[in-house]
């Protein structure tokens, strides 16, 4: 396997134990999926996240009260290189029911950086 493909794959093992994190409510495994300072731009607002204290807090107060999971739709490879990997997600909020909360799309840059694969920023047309 190439360096590049390699990149890809630890991409695609941050963005699943990201989202099992954020699912299961674990602050420090989803910090672990998250480089900090942590960046993320939604609304023409560039939210900066220094260290993972409030990370957690913070995406519940933006997903609302009626959030119980989220599922990745899709992970869409736009470029990767060995250290870092741009990736077009898409991704919906569900309610406990089921039902549908949001569908949303995003971009996420993952990169290896102290030996880490971790997501560095993101921008989000989610609220």
């Amino acid at each position: 396997m190439d360096q590049t493909s390699t990149a890809i794959d630890a991409a695609n093992r941050v963005m699943a134990a990201h989202i099992a994190a954020l699912n299961a409510g674990d602050e420090r495994a989803l910090a672990a999926t998250l480089h900090f300072p942590h960046y993320r731009l939604s609304g023409g607002h560039l939210k900066t996240w220094n260290n993972p204290d409030e990370y957690l807090a913070d995406f519940h107060a933006r997903a609302g009260d009626g959030w119980h999971h989220s599922e990745w739709d899709a992970l869409d490879v736009i470029a990767a290189e060995p250290g870092k990997v741009h990736l077009d997600v898409r991704f919906t909020r569900y309610r406990d029911d089921g039902s549908v909360l949001g569908e949303f799309r995003s971009l996420w840059i993952i990169a290896e950086l102290g030996g880490q694969w971790a997501a560095q920023l993101r921008s989000s047309f989610a609220p």
